[in-house]
Protein backbone atom coordinates (compact mmCIF):
# COMPACT_ATOMS: atom_id res chain seq x y z
CA UNK A 1 0.00 0.00 0.00
CA UNK A 2 1.19 3.39 -0.53
CA UNK A 3 2.49 5.48 2.42
CA UNK A 4 1.47 9.32 0.99
CA UNK A 5 -1.97 9.50 0.13
CA UNK A 6 -4.86 12.50 1.04
CA UNK A 7 -6.88 10.96 3.65
CA UNK A 8 -10.46 11.22 4.04
CA UNK A 9 -12.40 10.19 7.02
CA UNK A 10 -16.19 9.15 6.62
CA UNK A 11 -18.85 9.98 9.17
CA UNK A 12 -22.28 8.18 8.78
CA UNK A 13 -24.90 9.69 10.51
CA UNK A 14 -28.36 7.69 10.59
CA UNK A 15 -29.34 3.95 10.56
CA UNK A 16 -29.81 4.24 6.49
CA UNK A 17 -26.79 6.04 6.11
CA UNK A 18 -24.93 2.72 7.97
CA UNK A 19 -27.21 1.21 5.60
CA UNK A 20 -25.67 2.54 2.71
CA UNK A 21 -22.56 2.92 4.43
CA UNK A 22 -22.34 -1.03 5.41
CA UNK A 23 -22.59 -1.75 1.77
CA UNK A 24 -19.92 0.66 0.84
CA UNK A 25 -17.30 -0.80 3.33
CA UNK A 26 -18.49 -3.86 2.30
CA UNK A 27 -17.32 -3.18 -1.82
CA UNK A 28 -14.19 -1.13 -0.71
CA UNK A 29 -12.60 -4.34 1.29
CA UNK A 30 -13.63 -6.35 -1.38
CA UNK A 31 -10.99 -4.40 -3.53
CA UNK A 32 -8.30 -4.38 -1.11
CA UNK A 33 -4.96 -5.97 -1.44
CA UNK A 34 -3.27 -7.35 1.23
CA UNK A 35 -0.02 -8.34 -0.46
CA UNK A 36 2.95 -6.21 -0.31
CA UNK A 37 4.14 -7.41 -3.95
CA UNK A 38 0.64 -6.96 -5.53
CA UNK A 39 0.81 -4.12 -7.78
CA UNK A 40 -1.39 -1.08 -6.59
CA UNK A 41 -4.35 -0.49 -8.13
CA UNK A 42 -6.18 2.22 -10.16
CA UNK A 43 -7.77 2.96 -6.59
CA UNK A 44 -5.65 3.98 -3.54
CA UNK A 45 -6.95 1.82 -0.24
CA UNK A 46 -5.06 4.19 2.01
CA UNK A 47 -7.40 7.25 1.45
CA UNK A 48 -10.26 5.02 3.28
CA UNK A 49 -8.75 2.74 5.52
CA UNK A 50 -5.91 2.89 8.39
CA UNK A 51 -3.69 1.29 8.98
CA UNK A 52 -3.06 -1.01 12.59
CA UNK A 53 -2.13 -4.16 15.22
CA UNK A 54 -4.07 -6.11 16.87
CA UNK A 55 -3.11 -7.31 20.42
CA UNK A 56 -1.36 -10.20 18.53
CA UNK A 57 0.71 -7.93 16.20
CA UNK A 58 -1.26 -8.71 13.24
CA UNK A 59 -1.46 -5.77 10.67
CA UNK A 60 -4.44 -4.55 9.82
CA UNK A 61 -6.79 -2.39 7.48
CA UNK A 62 -10.10 -0.67 9.60
CA UNK A 63 -12.12 2.28 7.68
CA UNK A 64 -11.42 5.88 8.91
CA UNK A 65 -14.99 5.70 9.91
CA UNK A 66 -17.48 6.92 12.51
CA UNK A 67 -20.87 6.10 13.02
CA UNK A 68 -23.40 7.34 14.96
CA UNK A 69 -26.56 5.25 15.82
CA UNK A 70 -29.34 4.93 18.51
CA UNK A 71 -30.10 2.89 21.15
CA UNK A 72 -31.04 -0.97 19.87
CA UNK A 73 -29.37 -0.65 16.66
CA UNK A 74 -26.26 -3.03 16.69
CA UNK A 75 -27.96 -6.49 17.82
CA UNK A 76 -25.15 -8.51 17.60
CA UNK A 77 -22.25 -6.19 17.06
CA UNK A 78 -20.46 -5.18 19.29
CA UNK A 79 -19.45 -1.17 20.11
CA UNK A 80 -16.37 -1.62 20.37
CA UNK A 81 -16.18 -4.17 18.00
CA UNK A 82 -13.71 -7.73 18.44
CA UNK A 83 -10.39 -6.84 16.51
CA UNK A 84 -8.49 -5.50 19.96
CA UNK A 85 -10.39 -7.38 21.95
CA UNK A 86 -8.33 -8.69 25.65
CA UNK A 87 -10.76 -10.09 27.28
CA UNK A 88 -12.62 -9.56 30.01
CA UNK A 89 -11.27 -11.38 33.73
CA UNK A 90 -14.47 -12.81 35.38
CA UNK A 91 -12.78 -12.63 38.51
CA UNK A 92 -12.95 -8.73 39.06
CA UNK A 93 -15.83 -8.74 40.68
CA UNK A 94 -15.43 -8.01 44.20
CA UNK A 95 -18.96 -7.83 45.88
CA UNK A 96 -19.06 -10.99 48.35
CA UNK A 97 -22.78 -10.71 49.00
CA UNK A 98 -25.77 -12.72 47.19
CA UNK A 99 -25.93 -11.77 43.41
CA UNK A 100 -29.37 -12.80 41.25
CA UNK A 101 -28.37 -12.88 37.43
CA UNK A 102 -30.57 -12.35 35.06
CA UNK A 103 -29.50 -13.94 31.64
CA UNK A 104 -31.07 -12.43 28.17
CA UNK A 105 -30.53 -14.44 25.23
CA UNK A 106 -28.39 -12.38 22.61
CA UNK A 107 -30.37 -12.02 19.39
CA UNK A 108 -29.74 -14.99 17.01
CA UNK A 109 -26.80 -14.49 14.30
CA UNK A 110 -28.26 -14.75 10.73
CA UNK A 111 -26.01 -17.74 8.40
CA UNK A 112 -23.86 -15.33 7.03
CA UNK A 113 -22.43 -13.68 10.46
CA UNK A 114 -22.21 -17.39 11.48
CA UNK A 115 -19.68 -18.28 8.86
CA UNK A 116 -17.67 -15.21 9.67
CA UNK A 117 -17.77 -16.24 13.62
CA UNK A 118 -15.96 -19.76 11.96
CA UNK A 119 -13.86 -17.78 9.49
CA UNK A 120 -12.51 -15.67 12.55
CA UNK A 121 -11.67 -18.93 14.69
CA UNK A 122 -10.26 -20.66 11.96
CA UNK A 123 -13.10 -23.14 11.64
CA UNK A 124 -13.30 -21.98 7.41
CA UNK A 125 -10.48 -21.13 5.93
CA UNK A 126 -9.67 -19.05 2.38
CA UNK A 127 -7.12 -20.05 0.03
CA UNK A 128 -5.27 -17.37 1.27
CA UNK A 129 -4.72 -19.83 4.58
CA UNK A 130 -3.11 -22.60 2.72
CA UNK A 131 0.83 -22.14 2.16
CA UNK A 132 2.11 -23.71 -1.25
CA UNK A 133 2.47 -27.41 0.95
CA UNK A 134 -1.20 -26.93 2.12
CA UNK A 135 -0.80 -26.35 5.23
CA UNK A 136 -2.60 -23.97 7.34
CA UNK A 137 -0.72 -20.65 8.03
CA UNK A 138 -2.78 -20.13 11.42
CA UNK A 139 -4.61 -22.42 13.84
CA UNK A 140 -8.34 -22.04 15.05
CA UNK A 141 -8.45 -18.61 17.54
CA UNK A 142 -5.31 -17.24 16.09
CA UNK A 143 -5.81 -13.72 13.51
CA UNK A 144 -4.29 -12.92 10.16
CA UNK A 145 -4.89 -10.27 7.97
CA UNK A 146 -6.78 -11.85 5.54
CA UNK A 147 -9.24 -12.93 8.27
CA UNK A 148 -9.55 -10.44 10.07
CA UNK A 149 -10.29 -8.12 6.82
CA UNK A 150 -10.82 -9.59 3.67
CA UNK A 151 -13.54 -12.04 5.08
CA UNK A 152 -15.37 -14.47 2.90
CA UNK A 153 -13.86 -13.42 -0.37
CA UNK A 154 -13.14 -16.54 -1.33
CA UNK A 155 -16.20 -18.17 0.25
CA UNK A 156 -18.75 -17.63 -2.57
CA UNK A 157 -22.10 -18.97 -1.10
CA UNK A 158 -25.38 -17.34 -1.84
CA UNK A 159 -26.50 -15.66 1.06
CA UNK A 160 -30.15 -14.71 1.07
CA UNK A 161 -30.31 -12.43 4.01
CA UNK A 162 -33.74 -10.34 2.87
CA UNK A 163 -35.71 -11.78 5.76
CA UNK A 164 -33.45 -11.51 8.34
CA UNK A 165 -31.44 -8.37 8.13
CA UNK A 166 -32.71 -6.24 10.82
CA UNK A 167 -30.11 -4.11 10.86
CA UNK A 168 -27.35 -2.59 8.90
CA UNK A 169 -24.72 -4.74 11.13
CA UNK A 170 -26.27 -8.21 10.30
CA UNK A 171 -24.83 -7.92 6.91
CA UNK A 172 -21.52 -5.79 8.16
CA UNK A 173 -18.73 -7.98 6.54
CA UNK A 174 -15.52 -6.34 7.99
CA UNK A 175 -13.73 -5.29 11.55
CA UNK A 176 -14.05 -1.81 12.71
CA UNK A 177 -11.90 0.16 14.97
CA UNK A 178 -13.11 0.95 18.33
CA UNK A 179 -13.30 4.36 18.04
CA UNK A 180 -15.87 3.73 15.11
CA UNK A 181 -19.53 3.48 16.56
CA UNK A 182 -20.65 5.84 18.58
CA UNK A 183 -24.43 5.15 20.21
CA UNK A 184 -26.73 7.79 21.45
CA UNK A 185 -28.45 6.36 24.31
CA UNK A 186 -31.16 9.40 24.55
CA UNK A 187 -33.12 7.66 22.05
CA UNK A 188 -34.23 4.21 20.95
CA UNK A 189 -34.28 2.87 17.07
CA UNK A 190 -36.82 0.32 18.25
CA UNK A 191 -40.13 1.11 19.36
CA UNK A 192 -42.85 4.09 19.09
CA UNK A 193 -41.04 5.37 22.58
CA UNK A 194 -37.92 8.07 22.85
CA UNK A 195 -37.77 8.16 19.05
CA UNK A 196 -35.51 10.67 17.03
CA UNK A 197 -37.98 11.70 14.76
CA UNK A 198 -37.73 15.69 14.99
CA UNK A 199 -35.09 18.28 13.33
CA UNK A 200 -34.40 20.65 16.93
CA UNK A 201 -34.02 16.65 18.52
CA UNK A 202 -31.11 16.05 16.96
CA UNK A 203 -29.73 19.56 16.38
CA UNK A 204 -29.72 19.77 20.77
CA UNK A 205 -27.95 16.36 20.65
CA UNK A 206 -24.44 17.64 19.96
CA UNK A 207 -24.16 18.94 23.12
CA UNK A 208 -22.48 17.62 26.09
CA UNK A 209 -21.21 14.15 26.91
CA UNK A 210 -21.93 13.23 22.54
CA UNK A 211 -20.29 16.65 21.17
CA UNK A 212 -16.75 15.28 23.32
CA UNK A 213 -17.48 11.96 22.17
CA UNK A 214 -17.56 12.75 18.56
CA UNK A 215 -14.43 15.67 19.01
CA UNK A 216 -12.38 12.81 20.62
CA UNK A 217 -13.20 10.23 17.87
CA UNK A 218 -12.74 13.09 15.29
CA UNK A 219 -9.08 14.06 16.89
CA UNK A 220 -8.15 10.62 16.58
CA UNK A 221 -8.22 9.99 13.07
CA UNK A 222 -7.02 13.41 12.30
CA UNK A 223 -4.11 13.51 14.42
CA UNK A 224 -2.86 10.58 12.39
CA UNK A 225 -3.63 11.87 9.12
CA UNK A 226 -0.60 13.18 7.22
CA UNK A 227 -2.45 15.01 4.50
CA UNK A 228 -5.84 15.31 5.29
CA UNK A 229 -8.25 16.28 2.34
CA UNK A 230 -11.33 16.19 4.22
CA UNK A 231 -14.48 14.75 5.08
CA UNK A 232 -17.20 12.37 3.46
CA UNK A 233 -20.42 12.62 5.63
CA UNK A 234 -23.36 10.62 4.85
CA UNK A 235 -26.29 11.61 6.97
CA UNK A 236 -30.18 10.92 7.10
CA UNK A 237 -31.96 13.44 5.77
CA UNK A 238 -35.58 12.44 7.19
CA UNK A 239 -35.20 12.43 10.80
CA UNK A 240 -33.64 13.80 13.95
CA UNK A 241 -30.23 12.89 12.38
CA UNK A 242 -30.40 15.98 9.80
CA UNK A 243 -30.57 18.12 12.89
CA UNK A 244 -27.37 16.44 14.41
CA UNK A 245 -25.91 16.10 10.92
CA UNK A 246 -26.19 20.00 10.02
CA UNK A 247 -24.33 20.44 13.36
CA UNK A 248 -22.05 18.29 13.26
CA UNK A 249 -20.86 19.70 9.31
CA UNK A 250 -21.70 23.22 10.71
CA UNK A 251 -18.32 21.73 13.54
CA UNK A 252 -16.30 20.59 10.81
CA UNK A 253 -16.76 23.81 8.92
CA UNK A 254 -15.75 25.75 12.10
CA UNK A 255 -12.60 23.44 13.37
CA UNK A 256 -11.43 22.48 9.78
CA UNK A 257 -11.75 25.22 7.40
CA UNK A 258 -10.17 24.70 3.94
CA UNK A 259 -10.29 21.02 3.88
CA UNK A 260 -13.17 19.27 2.00
CA UNK A 261 -17.12 18.76 3.48
CA UNK A 262 -19.04 16.76 0.72
CA UNK A 263 -22.33 15.70 2.20
CA UNK A 264 -24.54 13.34 1.31
CA UNK A 265 -28.44 13.07 2.20
CA UNK A 266 -29.63 9.59 2.03
CA UNK A 267 -33.34 9.44 2.36
CA UNK A 268 -34.70 5.34 2.37
CA UNK A 269 -37.94 4.80 -0.01
CA UNK A 270 -40.62 4.29 2.64
CA UNK A 271 -40.37 4.16 6.59
CA UNK A 272 -41.31 1.53 8.93
CA UNK A 273 -44.65 2.08 10.64
CA UNK A 274 -45.24 5.36 8.33
CA UNK A 275 -48.34 7.73 9.41
CA UNK A 276 -49.31 10.77 8.04
CA UNK A 277 -47.94 12.97 10.80
CA UNK A 278 -44.69 11.07 10.69
CA UNK A 279 -44.87 11.81 6.49
CA UNK A 280 -45.10 15.18 7.31
CA UNK A 281 -42.06 14.93 10.09
CA UNK A 282 -40.19 13.45 6.95
CA UNK A 283 -41.20 16.33 4.54
CA UNK A 284 -40.01 18.87 7.25
CA UNK A 285 -36.70 17.41 8.13
CA UNK A 286 -35.89 16.97 4.52
CA UNK A 287 -36.35 20.47 3.89
CA UNK A 288 -34.61 21.58 6.69
CA UNK A 289 -31.91 19.41 6.08
CA UNK A 290 -31.26 20.74 2.76
CA UNK A 291 -30.99 23.79 3.44
CA UNK A 292 -28.41 23.75 6.76
CA UNK A 293 -26.50 21.34 5.46
CA UNK A 294 -25.90 22.27 2.14
CA UNK A 295 -24.80 25.84 3.99
CA UNK A 296 -22.08 24.14 5.83
CA UNK A 297 -20.70 21.63 3.15
CA UNK A 298 -18.36 22.29 0.05
CA UNK A 299 -21.77 20.76 -1.60
CA UNK A 300 -25.10 18.44 -0.71
CA UNK A 301 -26.02 16.14 -2.66
CA UNK A 302 -29.16 14.24 -1.79
CA UNK A 303 -29.23 10.57 -2.89
CA UNK A 304 -32.55 8.75 -2.44
CA UNK A 305 -34.24 6.14 -4.81
CA UNK A 306 -37.80 7.46 -3.57
CA UNK A 307 -39.78 9.79 -6.44
CA UNK A 308 -39.71 12.71 -4.54
CA UNK A 309 -39.21 13.85 -1.20
CA UNK A 310 -42.21 15.38 -0.30
CA UNK A 311 -45.46 13.04 1.23
CA UNK A 312 -46.58 12.14 -2.13
CA UNK A 313 -43.77 11.24 -4.53
CA UNK A 314 -44.30 9.39 -7.27
CA UNK A 315 -42.97 5.79 -8.18
CA UNK A 316 -38.99 5.05 -6.98
CA UNK A 317 -36.69 4.78 -9.31
CA UNK A 318 -36.54 1.77 -11.84
CA UNK A 319 -33.27 0.36 -13.66
CA UNK A 320 -33.65 -1.72 -16.51
CA UNK A 321 -31.12 -4.54 -15.40
CA UNK A 322 -32.21 -4.43 -11.35
CA UNK A 323 -35.18 -6.35 -9.47
CA UNK A 324 -34.56 -4.75 -6.27
CA UNK A 325 -37.27 -4.42 -3.81
CA UNK A 326 -37.93 -0.62 -2.66
CA UNK A 327 -39.55 -1.47 0.37
CA UNK A 328 -36.60 -3.44 1.58
CA UNK A 329 -33.56 -1.02 2.94
CA UNK A 330 -31.26 -3.90 2.53
CA UNK A 331 -31.60 -3.52 -1.05
CA UNK A 332 -32.27 -0.03 -1.77
CA UNK A 333 -29.12 0.71 0.17
CA UNK A 334 -27.00 -1.46 -1.67
CA UNK A 335 -28.24 0.35 -5.48
CA UNK A 336 -26.94 3.71 -3.63
CA UNK A 337 -23.62 2.19 -2.41
CA UNK A 338 -23.11 1.20 -5.81
CA UNK A 339 -23.49 4.54 -7.06
CA UNK A 340 -21.57 6.17 -4.31
CA UNK A 341 -18.44 3.80 -4.99
CA UNK A 342 -18.61 5.50 -8.60
CA UNK A 343 -19.58 8.73 -7.71
CA UNK A 344 -16.86 9.20 -5.01
CA UNK A 345 -13.94 8.03 -7.09
CA UNK A 346 -12.57 11.28 -8.37
CA UNK A 347 -11.00 11.87 -4.98
CA UNK A 348 -9.89 8.01 -3.95
CA UNK A 349 -7.76 7.51 -7.35
CA UNK A 350 -4.02 6.99 -7.05
CA UNK A 351 -2.80 8.51 -10.20
CA UNK A 352 -5.24 11.27 -11.63
CA UNK A 353 -6.69 11.88 -8.28
CA UNK A 354 -8.91 15.11 -7.57
CA UNK A 355 -8.51 16.32 -4.26
CA UNK A 356 -12.47 16.96 -2.78
CA UNK A 357 -12.10 20.62 -2.99
CA UNK A 358 -11.78 20.71 -6.54
CA UNK A 359 -14.22 18.14 -7.02
CA UNK A 360 -16.34 20.72 -4.95
CA UNK A 361 -15.46 23.48 -6.46
CA UNK A 362 -15.81 22.35 -10.33
CA UNK A 363 -20.02 21.87 -9.55
CA UNK A 364 -20.78 24.05 -6.33
CA UNK A 365 -20.41 27.52 -8.12
CA UNK A 366 -22.31 30.89 -7.71
CA UNK A 367 -23.95 29.68 -4.78
CA UNK A 368 -25.05 26.35 -6.02
CA UNK A 369 -24.43 24.13 -3.07
CA UNK A 370 -26.90 21.80 -3.83
CA UNK A 371 -25.96 19.36 -6.90
CA UNK A 372 -27.87 16.12 -8.40
CA UNK A 373 -26.60 12.49 -8.53
CA UNK A 374 -27.76 10.12 -12.00
CA UNK A 375 -26.85 6.89 -12.23
CA UNK A 376 -26.75 3.92 -14.67
CA UNK A 377 -26.65 1.07 -12.58
CA UNK A 378 -25.35 -1.27 -13.78
CA UNK A 379 -24.15 0.79 -17.18
CA UNK A 380 -25.77 -1.36 -20.00
CA UNK A 381 -22.65 -2.64 -22.12
CA UNK A 382 -22.32 -5.61 -24.29
CA UNK A 383 -19.81 -8.42 -23.58
CA UNK A 384 -17.35 -8.24 -26.34
CA UNK A 385 -18.39 -5.24 -27.25
CA UNK A 386 -17.08 -1.36 -27.36
CA UNK A 387 -17.95 1.75 -25.48
CA UNK A 388 -19.33 3.25 -28.96
CA UNK A 389 -21.34 0.59 -29.41
CA UNK A 390 -23.07 0.73 -25.85
CA UNK A 391 -23.68 4.33 -26.04
CA UNK A 392 -25.19 4.43 -29.72
CA UNK A 393 -27.54 2.06 -27.84
CA UNK A 394 -28.48 5.03 -25.68
CA UNK A 395 -28.67 7.81 -28.37
CA UNK A 396 -32.33 8.95 -27.57
CA UNK A 397 -31.40 9.61 -23.49
CA UNK A 398 -28.38 9.55 -21.23
CA UNK A 399 -28.61 5.76 -19.73
CA UNK A 400 -28.91 6.56 -15.86
CA UNK A 401 -31.91 7.10 -13.52
CA UNK A 402 -32.22 9.74 -11.09
CA UNK A 403 -30.37 9.37 -7.70
CA UNK A 404 -31.35 12.31 -6.00
CA UNK A 405 -35.09 12.40 -6.72
CA UNK A 406 -34.32 15.43 -9.16
CA UNK A 407 -35.41 14.65 -12.93
CA UNK A 408 -32.70 15.46 -15.44
CA UNK A 409 -32.92 19.05 -17.28
CA UNK A 410 -34.45 17.92 -21.13
CA UNK A 411 -33.51 21.07 -22.81
CA UNK A 412 -29.70 20.55 -22.10
CA UNK A 413 -28.85 23.49 -19.56
CA UNK A 414 -26.32 23.14 -17.02
CA UNK A 415 -24.10 24.79 -14.94
CA UNK A 416 -21.32 21.67 -14.66
CA UNK A 417 -21.33 18.08 -14.78
CA UNK A 418 -18.80 15.44 -13.41
CA UNK A 419 -19.35 11.88 -15.49
CA UNK A 420 -17.48 8.80 -13.84
CA UNK A 421 -17.58 5.33 -15.88
CA UNK A 422 -16.16 2.64 -13.97
CA UNK A 423 -15.81 -1.14 -14.26
CA UNK A 424 -15.31 -1.84 -18.54
CA UNK A 425 -12.31 -4.03 -17.88
CA UNK A 426 -11.58 -5.95 -20.60
CA UNK A 427 -13.81 -4.11 -23.00
CA UNK A 428 -12.91 -1.62 -25.82
CA UNK A 429 -12.94 1.58 -25.53
CA UNK A 430 -12.81 2.56 -29.00
CA UNK A 431 -14.03 0.87 -31.67
CA UNK A 432 -12.08 -1.83 -33.71
CA UNK A 433 -12.97 -1.44 -37.41
CA UNK A 434 -10.93 -2.82 -39.82
CA UNK A 435 -8.76 -0.37 -42.25
CA UNK A 436 -10.87 1.47 -45.05
CA UNK A 437 -14.18 0.46 -43.14
CA UNK A 438 -16.02 3.63 -42.95
CA UNK A 439 -17.46 4.23 -39.27
CA UNK A 440 -20.72 3.62 -38.82
CA UNK A 441 -21.24 6.92 -36.50
CA UNK A 442 -18.98 9.77 -35.53
CA UNK A 443 -18.54 8.07 -32.04
CA UNK A 444 -17.05 5.21 -33.89
CA UNK A 445 -14.38 7.61 -35.63
CA UNK A 446 -12.55 8.40 -31.94
CA UNK A 447 -9.23 7.01 -31.05
CA UNK A 448 -9.60 7.31 -27.23
CA UNK A 449 -12.21 6.14 -24.48
CA UNK A 450 -12.45 10.31 -22.86
CA UNK A 451 -13.14 11.43 -26.40
CA UNK A 452 -16.03 8.88 -27.11
CA UNK A 453 -17.84 9.58 -23.89
CA UNK A 454 -17.01 13.54 -24.18
CA UNK A 455 -18.56 13.23 -27.45
CA UNK A 456 -21.31 11.66 -26.30
CA UNK A 457 -22.37 13.63 -23.48
CA UNK A 458 -21.44 16.90 -25.46
CA UNK A 459 -24.75 15.34 -27.30
CA UNK A 460 -26.97 16.50 -24.52
CA UNK A 461 -25.08 18.95 -22.85
CA UNK A 462 -23.36 20.89 -25.98
CA UNK A 463 -22.52 24.29 -23.71
CA UNK A 464 -21.44 22.70 -20.26
CA UNK A 465 -18.93 22.60 -18.22
CA UNK A 466 -17.60 18.72 -18.36
CA UNK A 467 -15.16 17.04 -15.97
CA UNK A 468 -14.96 12.98 -16.44
CA UNK A 469 -13.43 9.95 -15.64
CA UNK A 470 -12.73 6.24 -16.49
CA UNK A 471 -12.07 3.79 -14.60
CA UNK A 472 -11.55 0.40 -15.58
CA UNK A 473 -11.55 -1.79 -12.08
CA UNK A 474 -14.97 -2.94 -11.77
CA UNK A 475 -17.48 -2.57 -8.57
CA UNK A 476 -16.64 -6.12 -6.95
CA UNK A 477 -19.68 -7.83 -5.31
CA UNK A 478 -19.06 -10.28 -2.69
CA UNK A 479 -21.39 -11.92 0.17
CA UNK A 480 -23.32 -10.88 1.49
CA UNK A 481 -24.71 -8.34 -1.76
CA UNK A 482 -28.16 -9.24 -2.86
CA UNK A 483 -28.19 -10.55 -6.04
CA UNK A 484 -31.08 -8.15 -7.43
CA UNK A 485 -29.90 -8.43 -11.21
CA UNK A 486 -31.48 -9.10 -14.38
CA UNK A 487 -30.89 -12.29 -15.59
CA UNK A 488 -29.60 -10.33 -19.06
CA UNK A 489 -25.95 -9.91 -17.21
CA UNK A 490 -23.11 -12.25 -17.64
CA UNK A 491 -21.04 -13.10 -13.86
CA UNK A 492 -19.28 -9.60 -14.89
CA UNK A 493 -22.41 -7.64 -14.92
CA UNK A 494 -21.96 -7.11 -18.69
CA UNK A 495 -24.55 -7.66 -21.38
CA UNK A 496 -25.09 -11.10 -22.64
CA UNK A 497 -25.72 -11.72 -26.27
CA UNK A 498 -28.37 -13.86 -25.78
CA UNK A 499 -31.35 -13.85 -23.67
CA UNK A 500 -31.19 -16.79 -21.30
CA UNK A 501 -33.78 -19.79 -22.19
CA UNK A 502 -36.98 -20.23 -19.57
CA UNK A 503 -35.36 -21.83 -16.11
CA UNK A 504 -31.92 -21.03 -16.94
CA UNK A 505 -30.24 -20.62 -13.44
CA UNK A 506 -28.46 -17.22 -13.67
CA UNK A 507 -24.92 -16.88 -13.20
CA UNK A 508 -23.96 -14.98 -9.29
CA UNK A 509 -23.23 -11.49 -10.53
CA UNK A 510 -19.32 -10.70 -9.03
CA UNK A 511 -18.97 -7.66 -10.31
CA UNK A 512 -20.99 -4.63 -12.66
CA UNK A 513 -19.54 -1.63 -14.86
CA UNK A 514 -21.07 1.96 -13.32
CA UNK A 515 -21.69 5.45 -14.64
CA UNK A 516 -22.61 8.28 -12.62
CA UNK A 517 -23.20 11.77 -13.07
CA UNK A 518 -23.01 14.68 -10.93
CA UNK A 519 -24.78 18.00 -11.82
CA UNK A 520 -25.67 21.43 -11.24
CA UNK A 521 -28.17 22.78 -13.35
CA UNK A 522 -31.75 24.75 -13.80
CA UNK A 523 -33.85 21.70 -12.80
CA UNK A 524 -32.43 21.70 -9.06
CA UNK A 525 -33.93 25.12 -9.20
CA UNK A 526 -37.37 23.99 -10.12
CA UNK A 527 -36.73 20.70 -7.51
CA UNK A 528 -35.76 23.45 -4.55
CA UNK A 529 -38.82 25.40 -5.12
CA UNK A 530 -41.25 22.90 -4.87
CA UNK A 531 -39.24 21.90 -1.66
CA UNK A 532 -39.96 25.04 -0.45
CA UNK A 533 -43.54 24.98 -1.75
CA UNK A 534 -44.19 21.68 0.33
CA UNK A 535 -42.80 23.08 3.19
CA UNK A 536 -45.15 26.15 2.99
CA UNK A 537 -48.44 24.90 2.19
CA UNK A 538 -49.12 24.41 5.61
CA UNK A 539 -49.97 26.10 9.28
CA UNK A 540 -46.46 24.52 10.68
CA UNK A 541 -48.45 26.01 14.19
CA UNK A 542 -51.38 23.77 14.01
CA UNK A 543 -50.25 21.01 11.94
CA UNK A 544 -47.26 19.91 13.57
CA UNK A 545 -46.60 21.73 16.99
CA UNK A 546 -45.05 18.89 18.57
CA UNK A 547 -42.26 19.84 15.92
CA UNK A 548 -41.21 22.88 16.82
CA UNK A 549 -41.11 21.94 20.90
CA UNK A 550 -37.83 21.31 20.80
CA UNK A 551 -36.47 23.26 18.05
CA UNK A 552 -36.26 25.33 16.17
CA UNK A 553 -37.85 28.44 16.77
CA UNK A 554 -40.67 29.56 14.55
CA UNK A 555 -38.56 32.58 13.18
CA UNK A 556 -35.61 30.39 12.51
CA UNK A 557 -37.99 27.71 10.54
CA UNK A 558 -39.23 31.05 8.75
CA UNK A 559 -35.65 32.05 8.22
CA UNK A 560 -34.82 28.58 7.36
CA UNK A 561 -37.65 28.59 4.26
CA UNK A 562 -36.44 32.08 3.19
CA UNK A 563 -32.88 30.96 3.37
CA UNK A 564 -33.92 27.93 1.02
CA UNK A 565 -36.17 29.91 -1.43
CA UNK A 566 -33.78 32.02 -2.44
CA UNK A 567 -31.04 28.87 -2.95
CA UNK A 568 -33.40 28.23 -5.57
CA UNK A 569 -33.13 31.58 -6.78
CA UNK A 570 -29.28 30.40 -7.32
CA UNK A 571 -29.89 28.13 -10.39
CA UNK A 572 -30.64 30.79 -13.00
CA UNK A 573 -30.82 30.31 -16.81
CA UNK A 574 -28.72 30.85 -19.59
CA UNK A 575 -30.55 33.94 -20.31
CA UNK A 576 -29.70 35.41 -16.87
CA UNK A 577 -33.17 34.92 -15.66
CA UNK A 578 -34.62 32.83 -13.10
CA UNK A 579 -35.93 29.16 -13.42
CA UNK A 580 -39.85 29.52 -11.84
CA UNK A 581 -41.33 26.78 -10.18
CA UNK A 582 -45.02 26.86 -10.64
CA UNK A 583 -45.39 27.89 -6.79
CA UNK A 584 -43.16 31.27 -7.25
CA UNK A 585 -45.31 31.60 -10.40
CA UNK A 586 -48.71 31.89 -8.05
CA UNK A 587 -47.14 33.63 -5.34
CA UNK A 588 -46.49 36.19 -8.31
Amino acid sequence: MSSVCREVITLQLGHYSNFVGTHWWNLQDASLSYDPETPPGEIQSDVMFREGQTLGGHVTYTPRLIAMDLKGSLRTLRQEGSLYDAGKDASAVTWEGNLMMHKESPPEKNSFLEDLDKLDKGEILTEADFSSSSQPQCSAGSVSVDTVNNRLTQVQKAYRLEGSVKVWSDFLRIHLHPRTISVIHQYNHDGEAHRLEAFGQGESLLQGSVLEELEDRLHFFVEECDYLQGFQVLCDLADGFAGLGSKVTEMLQDSYGGRGILTWGLAPVSHPNSSPVKDLYHQLNCTLGTVHLASHSSFFCPLTLRGGLGRRPSSPTAFPYLNYDPSLWYHSSSVLALALDTLTLPYRLGNNSVPMWQVADTLAVSGRKVVAAYGAVPFPMMHGSSLPDALCACIDAPPWKPLSACPEPGDGRCYGQWTTLKGFEGQKLISSLAPGTKPPTPLHSLHSGEDVLTSYIRAFYPAAPLALQLVSTPSKLTPPFPQIFSQSLDAQGFLQSQHPPPGFSAPVVSSVPVMTSLQSSPALGTWLSELHRGASAFDIRRMAPSFLSQGPEMADYQEALEQLRLLSRCYKDDSGGVTRSSSEEEDD
